[in-house]
Order: C-alpha cells, then sequence, then structure tokens
C-alpha cells in the first residue's frame, strides 16, 4: 500500500502545536519506513524530530483514498542522502478516514425549500455551512419537513462580479439534528447537480474563503 516516492504529512501526538510536517518516503523495509528530512507545512523549513517522537502518520494511495497510522522516530540513518527511519506497522492497523469531496464553509445564506411532490408547504431557512455537494440549514421554528426524503433547495448567490446566480438544487435529506434551544438543523445532499451549479457554489467558496483570509477569519 505505501511506495517509495509517496507523501506523508507527520504530526506529533501529544504537541499542542497541531504542527504537521512534509516529507516523502525514500526506502521501504519489513517494519521500517525510511523518509528524507521532512519539512514544516507553514513555514517550509526543515524539521528535526527527537528519537522516539510519536506520531501520526497520514498519506493517500493512487486512488485517493485517505489513510492514518502510528509511527515512531527511530533515529537517523546514512544513506545515498540524509534519511530518518520510522516504524512501520502492519498494514492491517491502517486506519482509513473519510475526506470530504469538497470544501465546506460555515456562512448564513437566504434560502428556500420546496417539496418534490406536494408532501409539505414551502418555508425558508438559514444555512449553516455549504458545500459544492450538500448543505445543513438551520430550520425556523414552525417548519416541518415530515417524511419527505428529497425536496428542492432555492438560494441566490451572489459573486465578486456582481453576478447573481439563482440555484434549484434537487436534494436528499440524509438527517435532521437538534442544534440548541429546540432548534433543528437539516443536512441534505445535492443530487446530480448540473456542472455549472457545481462551478457556481465552488467559486462562490472560495471568494469567500479569500475574504475571510484577508480578515484572518479562516485558516
Amino acid at each position: 500500500m505505501l511506495k517509495i516516492g509517496d507523501i506523508l504529512m507527520l504530526e506529533q501526538k501529544y504537541s499542542i502545536d497541531k504542527e504537521k510536517f512534509k516529507c516523502m518516503v525514500v526506502e521501504l523495509e519489513p517494519g521500517f519506513v525510511y523518509i528524507d528530512f521532512p519539512i514544516h507545512a507553514e513555514t517550509g523549513k526543515i524539521a528535526f524530530l527527537m528519537d522516539g517522537t510519536q506520531l501520526n502518520v497520514t498519506f493517500s494511495n493512487e486512488e485517493q483514498a485517505v489513510y492514518v497510522f502510528d509511527s515512531e522516530v527511530l533515529g537517523k540513518v546514512k544513506g545515498r542522502i540524509p534519511m530518518i527511519r520510522l516504524s512501520l506497522p502492519h498494514m492491517d492497523t491502517f486506519v482509513k478516514i473519510q475526506r470530504r469531496q469538497y470544501v465546506r464553509l460555515d456562512v448564513t445564506l437566504d434560502a428556500a425549500l420546496h417539496p418534490e411532490h406536494s408532501e409539505f408547504s414551502p418555508f425558508r431557512a438559514l444555512t449553516e455551512d455549504i458545500s459544492a455537494g450538500g448543505a445543513s440549514l438551520r430550520l425556523l421554528k414552525g417548519a416541518t419537513i415530515q417524511s419527505a426524503s428529497q425536496l428542492y433547495l432555492w438560494m441566490a448567490l451572489t459573486l465578486k462580479s456582481g453576478e447573481i446566480h439563482y440555484l434549484r438544487l434537487k436534494s436528499k435529506v440524509i438527517r435532521v439534528t437538534e442544534k440548541d434551544h429546540g432548534n433543528m438543523l437539516l443536512h441534505v445532499q445535492f443530487l446530480e447537480p448540473t456542472k455549472n451549479d457545481v462551478q457556481t457554489l465552488m467559486r462562490f467558496i472560495f471568494e469567500k474563503q479569500v475574504d475571510l483570509k484577508k480578515k484572518g477569519l479562516y485558516v
């Protein structure tokens, strides 16, 4: 599963800083993986990890599945290039983690929910977060979905160019959860959105991220 040339992300288990380091697999042996000297993911500077440092190691395979495993720094090794040896547990202990296909952004937008047939009367809601693949919506008091499994979500997105895009997204109800003070949160997945809808959503989210980063509100 792991092979030479793969990129690994290292994170110290017991550090409060949550720093991440990037490195590449240089050599492999049963029970060991040899990496080049890791680079700090934010500063780009070479990191020096002490022997015995406990790590969480994350990597993705050719199918873009993401895995994490436990490891330990075992020391520096002299070879054709300077290397660090890490412990490599059996692949049966690797944990596959779920990675969302699209970036999800916390943002409040006006939305309207319409039934697919006539399961409920249309009503307004506010988004809690959105992505190009789905959304979470705060249901206003008195709003009910009943047993509807699919609905249409209407939203208007204003881009930085001033363009306003009106979206009508067929959606599948994933679940309804209680948020706080009895308020309900509706989670939906968009069903076969058009390419234009996906591009509009991704562009809107990207522009919002840029604005938040400028204000220091998004990492």
